[in-house]
């Protein structure tokens, strides 16, 4: 398969990939679903592999990584259900796809604050994150860990809306449960699954598990 190089061409196969995951039951929400229609996959992967931009199945980047399938980062994205204006922390964002997303759905009124640890995944996926303006203007990236969070911020947007983690953690850092607002949530791998915790009125957390992922390690260091 050859990279394919007619606009018209790849519009008709992102809009493919789209309607794959609607019709699985995947993609439900409509900001969400515009989000992954107005921010293109075949930006976010190597130039050697945009012949398979739309396949739903990981692809390498650069530092060991992978870009999740569209599968996947639509079961995470519709678990979160960031809303326009909310503040989200991205960490792990590695091609630059899901926070540029996140970026599209939250708006002008809104934030992203993505981290990612993996120095050559910094300049990568903020470089395609570039690609799109209008959404790169919501983002502010962080080439460090995420493990401390952002405690100023938090304080002054009174907590994170959402916080979503791309990588498999070994355990939640507390700092992230703290920065959440009431009503946030919280998507991370653990395990085998992906876990939802959802802060409740009096601090603690409703949880719900969805088994049966397979994601790269959390990286602290």
């Amino acid at each position: 398969m050859s990279w394919i190089t007619f606009p018209e061409e790849r519009a008709r196969e992102l809009k493919k990939m789209v309607q794959k995951e609607k019709t699985r039951g995947v993609l439900k929400t409509p900001r969400i679903i515009d989000a992954f229609l107005s921010v293109d996959r075949a930006e976010f992967v190597p130039d050697n592999l945009k012949m398979f931009a739309y396949a739903d199945e990981p692809q390498p980047i650069p530092g060991g990584q992978t870009i999740s399938q569209p599968y996947t980062v639509a079961i995470m994205l519709e678990a979160l259900a960031p809303k326009e204006g909310d503040y989200i922390m991205d960490v792990g964002y590695g091609s630059g796809w899901s926070s540029t997303l996140l970026a599209h759905i939250v708006g002008e009124h809104g934030r992203v604050y993505a981290f990612e640890i993996v120095s050559k995944l910094c300049t990568f996926g903020k470089k395609n994150a570039e690609k799109f303006p209008e959404q790169v203007k919501h983002i502010d990236f962080f080439c460090r860990s995420a493990s401390d969070g952002l405690p100023d911020i938090a304080t002054q947007i009174g907590g994170f809306d959402g916080i979503i983690a791309a990588a498999a953690v070994p355990n939640v850092p507390e700092s992230w449960r703290e920065q959440l607002k009431e009503g946030g949530r919280l998507v991370y791998p653990l395990g085998d699954s992906l876990w939802l915790e959802v802060k409740q009125k009096d601090g603690t957390f409703s949880k719900a598990e969805y088994p049966g992922y397979v994601f790269v390690p959390y990286r602290d260091l």
